[in-house]
């Protein structure tokens, strides 16, 4: 799952907790084991927040920043810890409390996402402090970074390269993976949504809250439902929207997504041929082909960047997913696609997928904040798959690897020609990476939680309806599902209704039954 992006250009910016850490947190008791026998969190709990202005010429002058610090490993607090960023907008009616955002991703900063996209959350403020935090790895929260470890992997799955000597692929994912593990530093092996529900939980208590009230798009409602199942008495009000699956693995999730991006370019192709400007021209289906093309092209002769680093066919293709979850983005998509086809100009469309630093930071050490300038330009990438794997249980051997990949890779191009050999790279990228935890799939499930909201999106490219049945069937009970009849990823910022639904329940507790829905928005001509 890619993050949910602002609308607004101007942001474009694995081991888990052993056996004994994941019982404490099914526990749901933050300071300690009920027994007295678990490590003692009291002074990551005892936290309070201290605000001030956000630094930068691109934030709000109302927009308040600060930072918390929480253990790098939950089963060890005193073997290190990590600062997470947060920003808040300020409660402005009568404060009942306090409102938690991610956007998506997984790697999606929730900082500069807030500063870009406050405006569709000043309803919010009405009775919440509206506050978001970058995660974990993510952002300035000691970001992780793959140095130049993902384009050697794209490069390895290459069908011709990985015909030639399979092995040598899997030993340059393997590479790969170490040089993930190089360039992020201590926070790679305590990276994922077990730790990050953990997370929001001292962050909870840090705003003073004694529920969390929360609001996550996409991969924020892995998170959500990851943190109900490990705090179901500290949960309040809580809204899932574009909702993720918690049992597929990642070769199903994978084939899922490539589908749903294929429908949204040829989507956004059509619509670019209405255009004179369109750079593929006015044939819908000769433009298709052509993007196929260009991605080859790319792939083939890489072109440079300002950044001294080379923009291949598998980085244009990254951009693209990012850029077509709203049709809001794609008049700037057109703009961007035109300045590389044209020009060879890469920046408009590196703007999509990137944000922050030119170069990673190699070896990192300490656990505080880094400056914006900072964050590793494949910082979104790198922490989008070190959480996935992190999630995900499965690490087949190197034999059945080898067995299914040309399965694998025909089930990939027939969901996608454009998307599927990315989204087959992000399978593989787990090679070499520690096993991931299977608390998703075996324990977030039957939630004893009041009432929360799930939105699912008809048309949504990223997050099929049915992961919206499917998560809802399984969280049990307390999950009410609200059926958007739209397009788009995720509901909250395209529909009317669904806006005023979701911000209905959380400032009046205002629940709409199940099996409600919300129709189509009319397009402005």
């Amino acid at each position: 799952m890619l993050a949910k992006l602002s609308t607004r250009p101007a942001v474009r910016r694995c081991a888990v907790s052993a056996a004994v850490g994941l019982a404490l947190v099914a526990a749901g008791l933050p300071a300690a084991a009920s027994d007295g026998s678990g490590p003692d969190l009291t002074r990551f709990y005892r936290q309070k927040i201290v605000w001030s202005a956000c630094q930068g010429d691109d934030m709000p002058k109302d927009l308040q920043c600060g930072k918390l610090t929480v253990p790098l490993d939950y089963t060890e607090p005193k073997a290190g810890t990590l600062d997470l960023a947060l920003a808040r907008y300020r409660a402005t009616g009568k404060k009942r409390g306090s409102v938690l955002l991610n956007f998506g991703g997984p790697g999606g900063a929730g900082v500069p996402e807030l500063a870009a996209g406050g405006d569709d959350f000043m309803g919010l403020t009405n009775g919440y402090d509206v506050v978001t935090f970058d995660p974990r790895g993510v952002g300035r929260s000691s970001p992780v970074s793959c140095g130049d470890g993902a384009a050697e992997a794209s490069a390895a799955t290459d069908e011709s390269a990985a015909a030639d000597d399979p092995r040598a692929m899997l030993n340059a994912l393997r590479t790969a993976a170490a040089q993930c593990s190089k360039h992020s530093g201590p926070v790679l092996p305590h990276i994922g949504t077990v730790n990050s529900a953990r997370d929001m939980d001292v962050i909870r208590e840090a705003l003073g809250d004694k529920k969390l009230n929360y609001l996550g798009f996409s991969y924020g409602t892995r998170l959500g439902a990851v943190y109900a199942a490990q705090f179901p008495k500290k949960v309040g009000r809580l809204v899932l929207d574009g909702v993720d699956t918690l049992t597929e693995p990642m070769s199903e999730q994978g084939v899922a997504g490539a589908q749903g991006q294929q429908t949204a370019l040829e989507d956004f192709i059509t619509w670019c041929a209405k255009d004179i400007a369109c750079p593929f021209g006015q044939d819908p289906r000769d433009g298709r082909e052509q993007v196929v093309h260009l991605v080859d092209s790319l792939d083939e002769d890489p072109v440079p960047t300002d950044f001294g680093q080379e923009f291949s066919g598998q980085d244009l293709v990254g951009a693209i997913s990012q850029a077509l979850y709203s049709k809001e983005l794609w008049p700037s998509l057109e703009r961007a696609l035109g300045q590389l086809v044209e020009d060879g100009d890469t920046r408009g469309v590196m703007g999509f997928a990137t944000g922050g630093a030119v170069f990673p930071v190699r070896g990192r050490t300490g656990g505080g904040l880094v400056d914006a300038n900072d964050v590793p330009l494949d910082n979104l990438p790198a922490a989008l798959m070190a959480i996935n794997c992190a999630d995900d249980p499965d690490r087949p051997a190197a034999d059945t690897i080898l067995k299914d990949l040309g399965r694998l890779r025909a089930e990939y191009e027939q969901a996608s020609p454009v998307f599927g050999r990315y989204r087959l790279t992000e399978l593989l990228m787990c090679y070499g990476r520690p096993k991931g935890t299977d608390f998703i799939r075996k324990d977030v499930h039957d939630v004893h939680t009041p009432k929360m909201l799930l939105v699912g999106t008809r048309g949504d490219p990223a997050t099929p309806y049915r992961w919206t049945v499917e998560t809802a069937q399984r969280l049990g009970s307390s999950a009410v599902v609200l059926d958007n009849k739209g397009e788009g990823h995720t509901g909250y910022a395209s529909s009317k209704c669904v806006h005023l639904k979701v911000d209905s329940f959380l400032l009046y507790g205002s629940l709409p039954p199940t099996g409600s829905s919300c129709g189509p928005e009319e397009e402005d001509d």
